[in-house]
């Protein structure tokens, strides 16, 4: 189903850390958001055309809102220009797109639930979801300033994993995994690609299911222009070569389907 743009209301926003913002927005994607899904953001000034797209960290079905924790990426850029948003403002978006996590695969098995960096905050909304016999929630960042920490301590066992060491266990989330002996039937994370690539190699020596959502650059976010593709095993079936079109046939897919 195609979806439309619209105008959604901003409810609040507010940083929740160095450059990263916290915003709730009013709109019909929340109706049938999915964790892992993404909106795209469209600013207000004509000389940036393309939109930004924004992984969902939170759903309020009964309120019809989002949440979308964000980095700003610099000045003069689409990040920045939303970070200035106050409540009642409007901001053009389109939504929910992408595929989300297979939520339902987590059934009585013992799950990590892994973030990193920017790709934290759609974790939130997996793990305030997710039923499951174990749930483990594995999150990585640069230093202490360690945005959503009290949300996912609502919600499932954290470990947590600092650059600096300055909370948790020193290094990436890998280091957590093995510094705490944690052990899982099923995989769920979403963060920067070589993240992802000690992820999908741990899954893959452990034979552990394994779901990883990618990050990378978008234009159209629909799957229509073909600029944020990835390697994979099978042909795809719009362009009959061996690519992922991340926007629309992910941005998560089965690790063992895709090559990073």
């Amino acid at each position: 189903m195609s979806k439309k743009r619209e105008n959604a209301l901003v409810v609040s926003q507010e940083e929740i850390a160095k450059d990263i913002y916290s915003m709730w927005i009013e709109t019909a994607a929340a109706s049938e958001a999915k964790p892992g899904q993404f909106i795209s953001m469209y600013t207000n000034d004509s000389s940036k055309l393309l939109p930004r797209p924004i992984s969902i960290c939170e759903i309020d079905r009964e309120a019809g809102r989002l949440r979308v924790v964000y980095r700003v990426t610099g000045k003069n850029t689409g990040t920045e220009e939303f970070s200035h948003l106050k409540a009642q403002d409007t901001i053009p978006v389109i939504g929910p797109l992408g595929n989300g996590f297979p939520v339902d695969k987590a059934k009585e098995k013992r799950a990590f639930l892994i973030g990193g960096g920017i790709g934290v905050p759609p974790i939130l909304e997996l793990a305030k979801q997710m039923d499951c016999r174990k749930k483990q929630i594995i999150v990585g960042y640069r230093d202490a300033e360690t945005f959503l920490r009290e949300e996912f301590e609502q919600n499932g066992e954290v470990f947590l994993a600092t650059e600096d060491g300055s909370a948790g266990t020193k290094g990436n989330v890998m280091d957590a995994i093995r510094e705490n002996t944690l052990e899982a039937d099923i995989i769920y994370a979403c963060g920067p690609t070589p993240m992802l690539r000690a992820v999908k190699a741990y899954a893959e020596e452990n034979g552990i299911e394994c779901y990883i959502s990618l990050e990378e650059r978008m234009a159209c976010g629909i799957g229509a222009c073909l600029a944020c593709v990835c390697r994979s095993k099978e042909k795809d079936s719009h362009s009959n070569v061996n690519n992922k079109r991340i926007c629309k046939d992910g941005p998560v897919f089965l690790s063992a389907e895709v090559e990073i």
